[in-house]
């Protein structure tokens, strides 16, 4: 293969680092999503619950960093796990402009019921958790994250 055929090469779009990274983000997804169902969840919704179970209560805008989210994306998000009983939203005392949120009851019972997603995702997928903590870091680069 010549110079110009490998260049050529770099455009086709199963050579594409982004491709590749869509359709898996997709694919993944879709592994979530019969999983999370029995727990009412969407993928999303997930994400935040696993947020709030590591550090509850914190500002909405905390949250929103760490989820690497927009404030405004992850408002309707709060709302809908609030109105399942799953998360309360309060002003904070110090600072009214700032929305804390925090776990209800229900939504720390439902972190039990939770505590198998993994293990289901590792089933799904046949990975073991090494095969996924190695990918997950690999990935650190473009999700903004150090490796762990």
């Amino acid at each position: 293969m010549d110079d110009a055929d490998a260049r050529d090469a770099l455009l086709k779009l199963d050579n594409q680092l982004c491709f590749a990274l869509v359709t898996a983000a997709r694919n993944v997804v879709a592994i979530y999503r019969p999983i999370l169902e029995p727990l009412g969840l969407t993928h999303p919704q997930y994400l935040v619950m696993l947020a709030l179970w590591e550090r509850a209560p914190r500002p909405l805008g905390d949250l929103a960093e760490e989820l690497a989210m927009e404030p405004a994306t992850l408002s309707p998000l709060v709302k809908r796990l609030n109105a399942r009983g799953l998360v309360s939203r309060d002003r904070s005392e110090s600072d009214e402009r700032i929305l804390e949120v925090g776990l209800t009851p229900a939504g720390w019972a439902l972190r039990t019921r939770a505590l198998d997603v993994p293990a289901q995702v590792m089933a799904s997928t046949g990975m073991t958790a090494e095969r996924v903590a190695a990918l997950r870091d690999a990935l650190a680069p473009f999700a903004g994250r150090r490796a762990s």
